[in-house]
């Protein structure tokens, strides 16, 4: 298997540049074309979860935008093959006392780059072992 295939890697990465653009301006119709529309579909959040993308499209819409100043740091793109990736980072926002954490699985569609599943946690700013 190839791992790590620089066009891969580059059409992943514009994809979840994508998706944290939306997120960021928070265009709920953009962030949930991100999502593979199915209902096998999953995402893990801080105090949520949601199967299908029905259940995400309709959590987003009851969200309030994300507050100002979001960060993004150690982001990692690893691609499988041509078909598959595996997306983590960590973000922050100006004040909090706690680090979110990431983790998206992209799959490649004939409509292209989809998140077949996602996870965000976070952790106290106390607890992490590596600096921010």
């Amino acid at each position: 298997m190839d791992v790590d295939l620089p066009q891969t890697v580059a059409e992943v990465t514009a994809a979840f540049a994508g998706y944290e653009e939306a997120l960021v301006a928070d265009d709920r119709a953009a962030i949930a074309g991100y999502f593979w529309d199915s209902p096998g579909t999953v995402r893990f959040g801080i105090a949520d979860h949601q199967t299908g993308a029905a259940e995400i499209r309709d959590w987003r819409w009851q969200q309030p935008p994300l507050p100002a100043g979001r960060k993004l740091f150690e982001t990692l793109i690893s691609t499988f093959g041509t078909e598959f990736a595996l997306v983590t980072t960590l973000f922050a926002y100006p004040g909090a006392a706690a680090t979110g954490r990431q983790t998206q699985a992209w799959a490649r569609f004939p409509a292209g780059w989809r998140i077949v599943s996602a996870h965000v946690s976070e952790i106290p700013d106390a607890a992490r072992t590596t600096p921010a």
